[in-house]
């Protein structure tokens, strides 16, 4: 069975590419371009781990996090911060990762692999 991955960005460019090299590499993919549908996602497709853009429209994806892991459900879910933001690594305290836009396919690939496979 494929592990599933949340895609969070409100740039459709972005989600088409993720989605694609995700795919291209055996996951399942789900996305969500705000935080409402985000955390409605979360609720109905239980994601392995999420992908999380920072800047987003009407709400950030920091709060998404902060909402994410209130529920204890999903506290542990991992997430990969994929941002043009600068100080990214910052923002997400206990994310696995983080990537500033334009990032490499490959190190982000490996960095879900490697999370889902520990």
């Amino acid at each position: 069975m494929s592990h599933k991955i949340l895609i969070i960005d409100d740039d459709p460019y972005i989600v088409k590419y993720l989605e694609d090299i995700l795919q291209d590499d055996g996951f399942s993919t789900c996305t969500a371009s705000n935080v409402e549908e985000a955390i409605e996602l979360l609720k109905q497709e239980n994601p392995d781990l999420v992908t999380l853009d920072l800047e987003m429209p009407n709400e950030w994806g920091p709060r998404f996090y902060r909402k994410m892991v209130q529920d204890p459900k999903y506290k542990d879910v991992p997430v990969i911060v994929v941002s043009g933001l600068s100080g990214i690594h910052l923002a997400i305290k206990n994310a696995v990762a983080s990537f500033k836009k334009p990032f490499n396919p490959q190190e982000l690939l490996e960095a879900i692999r490697k999370t889902l496979e520990s």
